[in-house]
């Protein structure tokens, strides 16, 4: 048996043996706790353990749902409608409505610079981009997720509980002991997660939409008109 011949065997026992699925899930929540107090720092971390357990199973990044589109404009006005519609109703109802539920203010000293400085704002939407839109994409909706549910055994109702608990971690990654923050980024995770699904598993979709809400929520903090 030849050298390659051995590699694909391991992968399909890596594949097919519920036991990996164990470890690997094991290894991506203790790395997930271990940083969980700063996303920024952690999303390079996940997105090296994604990087080496897809190596390892030989699927590559399609496997995780970066596919490209049959229809680039679809996805594009589809992501620019839920991403911009999403931001409003996040705004105006969401956040209001889980400040008022949980009594607590989120901290926004870090956001204070942003407003007038447009240096700032490049920085943060580059940011978003690469460790929010990218990073967190990648790791909670197209390799936590798909992990989970590959753990609980790829029922209809694993997927259900996948989608349910990747929104829990993606909430409890975001801004520390904010309670009001962890709820509304769990709703996020939520949302993102319908869109993974509604196009069939691909990425580029919740990626976009995700990009475009950071994107003009922080430009409208710049401009001092975020409510």
């Amino acid at each position: 048996m030849s050298f390659s011949d051995r590699i694909q065997k391991f992968q399909q026992l890596l594949n097919t043996h519920p036991a990996f699925n164990l470890v690997e899930l094991t290894g991506a929540i203790l790395l997930f706790l271990k940083g969980m107090t700063g996303w920024i720092l952690n999303t390079p971390k996940l997105l090296i353990y994604v990087w080496f357990w897809i190596r390892l199973r030989g699927i590559g990044w399609q496997g995780v749902g970066l596919l490209k589109p049959s229809d680039w404009k679809k996805v594009l006005l589809l992501s620019v409608s839920i991403g911009m519609v999403y931001l409003l109703y996040n705004a105006y109802f969401l956040e209001p409505l889980f400040i008022k539920i949980s009594g607590d203010l989120p901290d926004l000293n870090s956001l204070k610079s942003l407003m007038g400085n447009i240096e700032d704002l490049i920085m943060l939407i580059l940011g978003s981009w690469i460790f929010g839109a990218f990073g967190e994409e990648i790791i909670y909706r197209g390799y936590l997720l798909n992990l989970l549910a590959r753990t609980l055994g790829q029922k209809p109702v694993s997927w259900i509980l996948a989608v349910i608990i990747s929104s829990i971690f993606y909430g409890f990654a975001h801004s520390g002991d904010d309670l009001s923050v962890k709820l509304m980024s769990m709703i996020h995770g939520l949302v993102f997660a319908s869109l993974y699904f509604y196009t069939e598993r691909n990425l580029w979709c919740p990626i976009l939409a995700h990009g475009i809400h950071d994107t003009f929520k922080y430009s409208m903090v710049y401009l001092n008109i975020y409510p």
